[in-house]
C-alpha cells in the first residue's frame, strides 16, 4: 500500500455535494482506503480568474493501485459527476488530482507526479499541510517552506469537513 494525497475541487452546482459524492465514490474502490480528510476551503480561481469561487480539500488515502490505475478511477469519477473539459482551468463540477504518490516521480504527457502546480497553489498546500505539516516533495524539500510564495492567494477555511 502507498500513501497518496488527492486534491479535490468544485465550483459548479452544489460544490460541497459534488465533493462529498466524489469521496463516497472513492470509498467504493476495493483497493483504496481514505485515511484522512482536510477541512474545506473556499478559494479564488487559479489560472482562469473569471469564474465562481471553488471549494477545495485534500484527502489522504492508502492504495494498492498504480498511479495510472488511480488516475483512471479519478477521471471516471469526474465524468460520472458531470465534469466537462471545455477549457484549461475552467469551471468544473469536480476536479480530482493526484498530488503526491508516496515518494514516486512520474513524468508522462498525461500524468505528472508530484502535481506540476502543487507548489504554486495555496488551495493545495494549505489543506495538504493540515493533514501533515512534515510532508515533503520526493526530493526531500518540505512543503511548508513553499507557503510564503503563495501567501497572497486567499484560502478561507470553512468550519466543515466532508465525511
Amino acid at each position: 500500500m502507498v500513501t497518496v494525497y488527492i486534491g479535490l475541487g468544485s465550483n459548479m452546482g452544489n460544490r460541497r455535494a459534488n465533493l462529498q459524492a466524489a469521496v463516497n465514490m472513492l470509498r467504493e474502490l476495493p483497493d483504496l482506503q481514505i485515511t484522512a480528510i482536510a477541512p474545506l476551503y473556499e478559494t479564488e480561481p487559479w489560472g482562469l480568474k473569471e469564474q465562481e469561487p471553488f471549494l477545495n480539500t485534500v484527502i489522504q488515502v492508502e492504495t494498492a493501485y498504480s498511479p495510472r490505475e488511480l488516475l483512471s478511477f479519478l477521471q471516471e469519477i469526474e465524468n460520472k459527476l458531470g465534469r466537462v473539459r471545455k477549457e484549461k482551468w475552467g469551471p468544473r463540477t469536480v476536479d480530482l488530482d493526484i498530488l503526491l504518490y508516496g515518494h514516486e516521480v512520474v513524468d508522462a504527457p498525461d500524468l505528472q507526479i508530484p502535481h506540476p502546480y502543487l507548489l504554486q497553489r495555496a488551495f493545495v498546500l494549505v489543506p495538504l499541510l493540515d493533514l501533515d505539516d512534515d510532508l515533503t516533495m520526493p526530493d526531500g524539500r518540505f512543503l511548508r517552506d513553499f507557503l510564503p510564495a503563495v501567501a497572497d492567494q486567499k484560502v478561507n477555511r470553512i468550519s466543515e469537513y466532508l465525511v
